[in-house]
């Protein structure tokens, strides 16, 4: 008599295989999935700084691609103290204690997208001129002068103002 076994598959291995299948996700289906659960996340957050910090703080969205799943897009969320660097693959709100407000910083998108949306400044559609805003504010400098100025920093060195 044979024993019936039964193959379990991880969730890491059915993955791999989805992935080697020739389906490509579409653009809307990236974003149902980037921005699922999002606004719990940032809520979460909220709640973390709350117990954290006694000021005002930062929650900070970094999406990241799955290196061995290229359809796999992942944010990772965490609040801090200071204001970080601006990087791509960047969002970054402000949470204004005293009011209970969140402010959005800015957006950064991928280092590619960053690069089409500069070189390609002037065929952007309207409703995409506030990411190009954060773009072009990225790469002339003002996004980063931003962050100096909200965590005291001098401009021009790494040095704090007294």
């Amino acid at each position: 008599m044979k024993k019936k076994t039964n193959k379990l598959v991880t969730a890491g291995a059915a993955a791999i295989a989805a992935a080697q299948e020739d389906t490509q996700a579409s653009a809307n289906d990236i974003k149902d999935e980037a921005l699922k659960d999002f606004e719990m996340h940032i809520g979460k957050c909220i709640d973390e700084g709350y117990k954290s910090f006694p000021g005002d703080f930062y929650v900070v969205v970094e999406t990241k691609k799955e290196p061995l799943l290229p359809n796999v897009i992942r944010n990772y969320f965490f609040c801090r103290e200071s204001c970080p660097t601006p990087s791509p693959d960047n969002t970054v709100y402000q949470f204004h204690r005293s009011s209970s407000t969140l402010m959005l910083l800015w957006v950064i998108p991928s280092k590619l997208a960053c690069e089409m949306f500069r070189d390609r400044a002037l065929e952007i559609p309207s409703e995409q001129k506030e990411l190009l805003g954060y773009v072009l504010d990225f790469f002339d400098g003002t996004l980063f002068r931003l962050a100096k100025k909200l965590n005291g920093e001098k401009i021009d060195s790494p040095l704090l103002e007294k």
